[in-house]
């Protein structure tokens, strides 16, 4: 998933060096913490939030076989 996350965000970044990944794991939920440089936070989360959303989107849905529920934070 980490990778899938961050194919699709190094193509929107102007710095793609800086693009970080954490994965935090808990009983019923997978959080993957997304960290760009200040420069592209809002080339990553778009005019009204719509890459972020769109971003999100394939992300839920790639992880839709796990019994576990999948959030991204967009810090």
């Amino acid at each position: 998933m980490k990778a899938l996350i961050e194919t699709i965000v190094n193509p929107l970044v102007d710095h793609p060096e800086d693009i970080r990944i954490d994965v935090k794991e808990e009983e019923r939920k997978i959080v993957y913490h997304l960290t760009v440089n200040q420069d592209d936070v809002g080339k990553v989360i778009g005019k009204n939030g719509r890459i972020a959303k769109a971003i999100r989107t394939v992300v839920y849905a790639a992880g839709s076989d796990s019994k576990k529920r999948i959030y991204l934070d967009i810090m």
